[in-house]
């Protein structure tokens, strides 16, 4: 296996991240999902690990029992399948190659247009804002309006008549 550690993978609150405020409550398993799927495609991306290896790793992770399994299994098995055809829709709405992204920002852009593509029950506002949250957590310090602002015009294209409506143009 690839030597590569994904992004807190050792330490369940990675660096930038707030702790939890007293009595606050667990991450949802939903987004424990999109952590764990987000730490895997990390591996996959920066040491291109086998994506069976990669699932069999996350799935070692302390806090795995608290994820969605099936949700995640969608993030990170379906990103890493249409891994091309992701990055080809988001190429559309970026400023550089994806390739030129951090390996963060990537992996939350790859989650969350996977998420608009095929998770039509998760509302498009959830599904950028659930992003936005992974790229506070554990990207770059102003990845996430970076994230936001692509995520929103991915958004537009993939679900214009949801946008339309919430925009007031329905």
């Amino acid at each position: 296996m690839n030597d590569v550690s994904p992004p807190a993978a050792a330490n369940p609150r990675p660096a930038g991240r707030k702790p939890a405020a007293r009595g606050a409550s667990r991450p949802s398993a939903r987004r424990r999902s999109r952590e764990l799927a987000l730490q895997g495609l990390y591996e996959w991306l920066v040491g291109r690990a086998d994506p069976a290896a990669v699932d069999a790793h996350m799935r070692e992770q302390d806090g795995f029992a608290q994820a969605d399994a099936a949700h995640f299994d969608a993030l990170l098995h379906g990103c890493v399948a249409e891994a091309a055809a992701l990055d080809a829709l988001l190429a559309r709405h970026v400023d550089r190659k994806t390739t030129e992204l951090s390996p963060v920002e990537h992996g939350v852009l790859l989650i969350g247009a996977y998420e608009l593509r095929h998770c039509l029950d998760i509302p498009y506002r959830v599904a950028i804002n659930e992003a936005v949250e992974l790229a506070k957590s554990y990207g770059g310090t102003d990845g996430h309006k970076y994230v936001n602002g692509v995520l929103d015009k991915a958004a537009a294209e993939l679900r214009p008549a949801e946008v339309q409506a919430r925009r007031g143009g329905a």
